[in-house]
């Protein structure tokens, strides 16, 4: 580690000495200065292709082959080759070590920045945030991708891999609802996981054998009585996890087919804590990966210059359109993240009147750091929304609320404005839109059919009247079928039970388990 003033690098070249020299001065400001804790660091350089094919594979460079990524792949590179799509400058998997994957055709600068974005924003996030210590394992991720990789590669080679892909459209199809939601389950071990692949089947024989296994009738209760006792009991119905429970019951199902059900449920619980916390990672990342800049400028280990390309992808990174702009497709997930940590550095160093009485607890307490590593580790997007939006971040935004009114002559009226009550609406309505329990649909298995036709039946309820979009919910319905092998019903009802649509789809004649 070079004295203070040393710099970096010359101009735009760079070799891996160049980005040991980085990493080390990155990594001694995030330690000392932002009281950063971090997973072990692994710097990977791969080029535009195979930045292009890992963005493309849901972001997972170790992850099995499937068709779907070969089709993002040629979307994305025909985009990238005709200029429609920059590429990200960085993949980074929380695992541990924390693997940060940089583009060999970045400048020193742009290495610079990804890996304190990446290395040490991410990382830190990763490694603190409660929903990644509650549903993730970064010790077991890498060789769990490791092993699903060449599991699916033997199912090609022994079942055909015509089979395997069905399998794996049905099981993807479903992916966003084969998750646990809430905490209090087992803390999945992947390692454990893996090792257990080939050793669980005797007592899941068992328990399936028994749920399709005729119930004897009694003197104290009806068959039909007993019957729905005990296959929900069985079942353990109502049931969320769609994915889970198709890999227990499903009928049809061969072994291999379901290891490949739970390896599918396995990375969507993976992907969860990421999908509820985009704002706040993206904005700790930019909020790590500015301070750093910034600091080794102080230091005089980049030039202006290298500051001046730095502050330009920055600005890029977290630039928001106004909402008459007709780039505007909602809020930048970096410019939201990064501005209410930013505000949130201002009401703690300078507060106003105003913010003393929004944010007493932290207002002026002068430990900028350790209040933002405490948010960091408790909060995730909804909750970090509705706690440390500010009114003046609102203004500053100029964020309003519209609301769909049939009494308004126009259909639509402005709902909440800058006062105190609107904006604790504004506040409350776009913490809403981060709320996993507001914006996903809420599907249940709640019985199946084991007297006559063995119909599995799901119910959506609806929140705010929102039904499902019926094309999307067919074709999903049709790959559930698929994978049950006798009829799905789907009855979507609102908060007073009211039914408000059904469906009935049928397995395919080539269906998954056929």
């Amino acid at each position: 580690m070079g004295s203070s003033g040393e710099r970096l690098f010359e101009g735009a070249d760079w070799d891996f000495h160049t980005l040991q020299r980085v990493h080390d001065a990155c990594e001694k400001i995030a330690r000392t200065d932002l009281g950063l804790d971090v997973y072990p660091n692994q710097i990977e350089v791969i080029t535009a292709e195979q930045m292009l094919d890992a963005y493309s594979s849901v972001g997972m460079p170790l992850f099995y082959k499937h068709w779907s990524f070969g089709k993002h792949f040629a979307f994305h590179e025909a985009s990238y080759r005709k200029g429609l799509m920059g590429l990200a400058y960085e993949i980074v998997i929380n695992s541990s070590p924390c693997i940060s994957y940089l583009m060999e055709e970045n400048t020193a600068t742009m290495q610079t920045l990804v890996i304190a974005h990446a290395a040490f924003g991410h990382n830190h996030f990763f490694k603190n945030n409660y929903l990644f210590k509650q549903w993730t394992d970064a010790d077991g991720i890498l060789d769990y991708l490791d092993f699903a990789k060449n599991y699916v590669m033997q199912c090609e080679d022994r079942y055909g891999r015509i089979e395997v892909e069905r399998t794996l459209d049905a099981a993807h199809a479903l992916m966003s609802h084969g998750i646990d939601r809430y905490p209090g389950k087992k803390k999945l071990d992947l390692r454990a996981e893996e090792k257990r692949a080939g050793e669980r089947r005797q007592h899941e024989e068992s328990v399936f054998n028994d749920l399709w296994r005729t119930v004897p009738n009694t003197k104290a209760k009806s068959k039909a009585t007993l019957t729905a006792e005990r296959r929900r009991a069985l079942l353990g119905l109502p049931q969320e996890n769609l994915l889970y429970f198709l890999e227990k019951s499903a009928p049809r199902l061969a072994p291999w087919q379901r290891e490949l059900l739970r390896i599918v449920r396995h990375i969507a619980q993976y992907f969860y804590p990421q999908s509820q916390t985009k704002v706040m990672n993206e904005g700790t990342a930019t909020y790590v990966h500015y301070r750093i800049m910034t600091r080794l400028h102080e230091q005089g280990r980049i030039t202006d210059g290298n500051f001046l390309e730095f502050l330009g992808s920055h600005t890029n990174v977290v630039f928001q359109p106004e909402f008459d702009d007709p780039r505007f497709s909602g809020f930048n997930p970096y410019a939201l993240g990064f501005a209410v940590m930013q505000d949130i550095e201002r009401i703690v160093t300078r507060p106003e009147d105003e913010d003393r009485e929004w944010f007493p607890d932290i207002a002026g307490k002068g430990d900028v750091m350790g209040v933002l590593r405490d948010v960091w580790a408790n909060y995730r997007d909804e909750s970090f929304i509705n706690q440390f939006l500010s009114p003046a971040l609102i203004r500053r935004f100029r964020m309003f609320h519209l609301h769909d009114d049939p009494a308004e002559s126009q259909g639509i009226k402005v709902d909440a404005i800058h006062d105190e009550r609107g904006f604790r609406r504004v506040r409350r309505e776009l913490a809403r839109q981060h709320d996993v329990g507001f914006i996903d649909a809420n599907i249940e298995v709640v019985d199946v059919d084991l007297d006559g036709d063995r119909r599995l039946m799901l119910r959506h309820t609806t929140v705010k009247g929102a039904q499902l979009n019926e094309t999307d919910a067919r074709r999903v319905l049709q790959h559930l079928a698929d994978l049950w092998s006798y009829d799905v019903a789907l009855t979507e009802i609102d908060g007073t039970d009211k039914v408000l649509k059904e469906y009935v789809v049928s397995p395919r004649a080539a269906a998954v388990a056929a």
